[in-house]
C-alpha cells in the first residue's frame, strides 16, 4: 500500500494535525500507574476521562501528549458531553503546567458546544491539593467541581 504526503504551502501543520484528527475515532485508553506517572483512563463510550495518583514523570510534555491528543480526537469526534475526573496525591511543577493545559483543552472542547464536567477530588486536610484546584479552576471559563474525600 502507498502512502502519500501531502505538502502543500497553503496547508499548515496545525490544520494537517486536525484533519488527522479527524480521521481517527476516539479510542480507549488506560495507562497505568507507575511509581511517577498516574493512572490514566478514558473511555469514549461514556465519555469518562480518569486521572489519578501521583504525577512526576521526567518528561512531562511527552507523557501528557497522549492526553491531549485524545481530548482534541474526542472533540472533533466525540459525544456531546465529557466528564474529566482529577484525583493527586502529588504533582511536581512541570505537571502542574500540563494539568493546566488538560484543562484548557477542555475549555476547548465546551467552547466547541459539548458540555464538559470535571471533579477536582482532594482528600480531606490537604488544603495543597484543594488550593490547586482551585488554582486551576481559575484560569479556565468551565466549572470546575472541588469534592472533598474521606481519608
Amino acid at each position: 500500500m502507498e502512502s502519500y504526503v501531502i505538502d502543500h504551502p497553503a496547508i499548515d501543520k496545525p490544520v494537517m494535525d486536525t484533519l488527522s484528527a479527524a480521521l481517527i475515532e476516539p479510542r480507549k485508553m488506560v495507562l497505568e500507574a507507575s511509581r511517577t506517572t498516574p493512572y490514566i483512563f478514558f473511555d469514549p463510550s461514556t465519555a469518562v476521562l480518569e486521572v489519578k495518583g501521583r504525577s512526576s514523570p521526567e518528561n512531562s510534555v511527552a507523557f501528557y501528549h497522549r492526553i491531549y491528543d485524545m481530548i482534541e480526537t474526542y472533540r472533533l469526534q466525540g459525544a456531546p458531553s465529557i466528564t474529566a475526573n482529577f484525583c493527586f496525591e502529588y504533582f511536581n511543577t512541570s505537571s502542574a503546567k500540563c494539568i493546566l493545559d488538560v484543562f484548557q483543552k477542555l475549555e476547548r472542547v465546551s467552547n466547541s458546544g459539548k458540555t464538559v464536567n470535571v471533579n477536582w477530588y482532594y482528600f480531606m486536610e490537604d488544603d495543597d491539593m484543594l488550593e490547586s484546584g482551585e488554582d486551576f479552576a481559575y484560569f479556565v471559563d468551565i466549572p470546575v467541581n472541588l469534592i472533598e474525600l474521606d481519608e
